[in-house]
């Protein structure tokens, strides 16, 4: 059996893990015990889990939520639990997309409907305004990423293979591995298997 830990899991069935992932046993993770995680536990210290025994990790929208001086911890703590053939899925917002609307001054339109409901530029830089307000701090924006930036980020944390590509609705997608590609066209095959 082959492991999934998704990271920044949120409640059950809240759904967002897609189904690239229906062959892996899910081991959910969360900083908030409200959402019932498998394991409570903060990204920049998943000491509860072993060194090298994730097969697949997820998180989205997830990293945006540290400080930029974070940021390295939590890349460092992915690479260390990741087995050498594993391969982690880190989703966030693309603030360089997303700027488009800031330079039209349209920060408070809609960019789109999500479940929670409509989310616009505001949300997408500094956290969803409506989950603030009932109180939820940790959902506020503390750091943001471009590609350029996510690639600078990967290549400090010393992930031997990755790829950083765009998806739609304003979200970039890194796919990380611990160690190189390996094989010719394994990163080509990876990435055809996910979708992207």
């Amino acid at each position: 059996m082959k492991y999934l830990l998704n990271v920044g899991c949120g409640a059950p069935g809240g759904g967002g893990v897609p189904a690239w992932f229906e062959n892996f046993r899910e081991v959910r993770m969360d900083i908030d015990p409200g959402v019932a995680p498998d394991i409570l536990g903060d990204i920049t210290d998943m000491s509860a889990v072993a060194d090298g025994v994730v097969d697949a990790l997820w998180t989205a929208h997830c990293l945006e939520h540290l400080y930029q001086h974070q940021l390295p911890r939590a890349l460092a703590e992915i690479r260390r639990v990741l087995t050498d053939d594993g391969f982690g899925c880190l989703v966030v917002p693309d603030l360089q997309r997303i700027a488009e609307y800031v330079a039209q001054d349209r920060m408070h339109e809609t960019v789109y409907e999500s479940p929670a409901g409509p989310i616009t530029a505001h949300d997408i830089f500094f956290g969803h305004g409506p989950a603030l307000a009932r109180g939820h701090l940790t959902m506020a924006h503390r750091c943001g990423f471009t590609p350029t930036l996510m690639v600078n980020a990967l290549n400090q944390a010393g992930f031997g293979g990755y790829a950083v590509l765009r998806r739609p609705g304003f979200e970039l997608v890194a796919v990380v591995r611990r160690r190189d590609w390996g094989k010719a066209g394994e990163r080509e095959a990876l990435l055809a298997t996910l979708g992207l």
